[in-house]
């Protein structure tokens, strides 16, 4: 069934006018795999940069097309830049977000890359880690509603594509998020704060066999598609390393800083390093190192055991000349309540955890206040 799917999609984009008057774009090989899953359709359109808001409109009737098909209720279809010499492969802005970038800079002021913002967002808090596996999502989340508590608008965008893990830290395997009309979506929302994540679109099980191009253009229309309303935030739990998604980011999004997660361990912490220099080498202002898991209380005897070293990440940000955020223990109830899907944080308000969480937004928020102008990054190039 999938399979005529499939089919049936490429049969509807070779029968497509297209705008530059050249070939279908199925013969000229501008179509990716086509991704069917829980009724949804997921594929990308590569075109040439300079064509690439020609086909904007060519886009959105695919969409339209393929939303009509029997046993499909949603596609999303992207554009990415066809790659050119001596420059990097990057999915073009939609065209709403182009609109509303800043002017160009002075005569003779320095050549600089512009990065539209989202409409209405004030701030994008990035939360990263180097590798896998150091609760740099359970991290974002509490941290997220510890922002909430401060007072703030809160959205959470999961940028994990392979592995998004909002949908079970917030509850929300079983909901879907609606259209709003046109080509945007409703985030979903937990716990008063704005939730979006591929996981929201398809099922726990699916494997999201992507590419780069793919990815990329999933994570511009995550965020510029979804109709967020009001943040004073929006907190982007990424991918863990320093690939596509991580530079997309910095090159796209006016990113207000980042917070690095690491564990205590020499390992994680060699890891955490290089995601410090790629942000320090897009512009990205850093605004602290979480050292997480740093000790385990046990809990019949009260003896506490530092299983992965301790103080590792609070020396690394003093070597880096960053801030330290804070320590949070390996702690049981954290496991616990996030795999309940109701976070430490909103679980347990008035726990100590709770209260190291706010703390540690507390202090990523002042770092925040500290870099307001911060909107625009340098060039990236590729040699």
């Amino acid at each position: 069934m999938t399979d005529d799917i499939k089919t049936t999609i490429r049969s509807i984009l070779a029968d497509m006018k297209t705008p530059d008057g050249g070939a279908d774009v199925v013969s000229r090989k501008m179509v990716s795999d086509i991704f069917v899953a829980d009724g949804k359709a997921f594929f990308s359109l590569t075109v040439p940069a300079k064509d690439a808001e020609a086909f904007e409109p060519f886009r959105v009737e695919a969409e339209r097309y393929v939303e009509q098909l029997d046993g499909i209720t949603k596609a999303m279809v992207a554009l990415t830049a066809e790659k050119q010499a001596g420059q990097p492969s990057a999915a073009p802005a939609p065209i709403e977000a182009r609109r509303q970038s800043p002017p160009p800079a002075p005569r003779g002021a320095p050549a600089r890359a512009t990065k539209p913002g989202i409409p209405n967002i004030d701030k994008i808090v990035a939360v990263a880690s180097g590798k896998g596996g150091v609760g740099k999502s359970t991290t974002a989340v509490n941290l997220a509603l510890g922002f909430r508590d401060l007072g703030l608008k809160v959205g959470i965008l999961d940028a994990d594509i392979y592995g998004p893990s909002m949908p079970r830290l917030l509850s929300l395997t079983d909901r879907k998020p609606e259209s709003a009309g046109g080509r945007l979506l409703k985030p979903l929302e937990a716990y008063g704060i704005k939730v979006m994540s591929i996981g929201l679109l398809v099922s726990e099980e699916t494997a999201m066999v992507w590419r780069g191009p793919m990815v990329v253009s999933a994570l511009n229309q995550m965020m510029r598609e979804v109709e967020w309303g009001h943040l004073d935030i929006l907190v982007v739990d990424m991918p863990p390393g320093t690939g596509d998604a991580q530079l997309t980011m910095a090159q796209q999004v006016p990113l207000a800083g980042a917070v690095i997660v690491s564990t205590p361990q020499d390992l994680s912490l060699i890891d955490a390093r290089r995601g410090i220099t790629m942000f320090r080498k897009v512009d990205v202002p850093i605004l602290g190192i979480v050292e997480n898991m740093s000790y385990f209380i046990a809990p019949d005897t009260g003896t506490r055991y530092e299983i992965f070293g301790h103080g590792g990440a609070e020396a690394e940000a003093a070597k880096q000349d960053v801030p330290f955020l804070g320590a949070m223990p390996l702690d049981m109830h954290i496991r616990v309540r996030s795999d309940e899907g109701v976070p430490i944080v909103q679980a347990e308000p008035d726990g100590p955890h709770a209260e190291l969480y706010r703390d540690m937004a507390a202090r990523a928020l002042a770092g925040l206040e500290k870099d307001t102008q911060h909107t625009t990054s340098p060039t990236i190039v590729f040699d």
